[in-house]
């Protein structure tokens, strides 16, 4: 006790392990730091976008949605939606399959700079059956409305996208803030 009180005081960022309860009542322990950037912090989108791949509408009835598929996770923090990802079906895959059935985001729109290199590799890496299931915090202080809205003009040339209802989200993990977007990319229209 002792020891971990010590090292805790010496320790300057301060890790804690946040738990995540799943609905099979087994728990994800995911480590954190109490401040940082987006390595260090388990963020509210990831947490409602992990909680959601839980729920009877995502997950269907009898194998869950992610059984058997190719999953890539995007996102900022510590890969929490990832880790949930592979505790509901996901087994190890030798070389990964191009393109991926899903593709996971949490929390991944918020620095302008990142937009268009973002937007980039969802272009290059989805195909036309990947499910891009994209779940963020909107966020109103300065420039975040701007950059938000800038997303949804770039992703709409070559994305679909529909807001997922807050009433589909986990009942007890949702946020009228947080939302989920399912994003799909344009058949194109003319043969390349």
């Amino acid at each position: 006790m002792a020891d971990t009180l010590e090292s805790s005081l010496e320790d300057p960022l301060r890790s804690f392990v946040r738990v995540l309860e799943k609905r099979d009542g087994t728990v994800l322990r995911l480590q954190q730091y109490s401040s940082g950037g987006v390595g260090c912090v388990v963020w509210d989108a990831a947490i409602v976008l992990s909680k959601y791949l839980e729920t009877p509408e995502f997950s269907g009835d009898g194998a869950h949605a992610l059984s058997r598929r190719s999953v890539l996770e995007l996102g900022s923090g510590t890969g929490a939606v990832g880790l949930m990802a592979a505790t509901l079906g996901g087994e190890e895959i030798e070389g990964f399959p191009s393109p991926p059935d899903f593709i996971l985001m949490a929390d991944c729109i918020y620095y302008e700079e990142s937009l268009e290199p973002l937007l980039k590799t969802l272009k290059d890496i989805s195909g036309f059956e990947t499910c891009i299931i994209c779940c963020y915090e909107q966020r109103t202080m300065g420039k975040n409305p701007e950059i938000e809205k800038k997303y949804f003009e770039l992703l709409q040339l070559d994305f679909d996208f529909e807001k997922i209802p807050l009433e589909k989200h986990d009942e007890e993990y949702r946020s009228e803030d947080i939302h989920i977007i399912y994003i799909r990319k344009k058949k194109s229209k003319f043969p390349s």
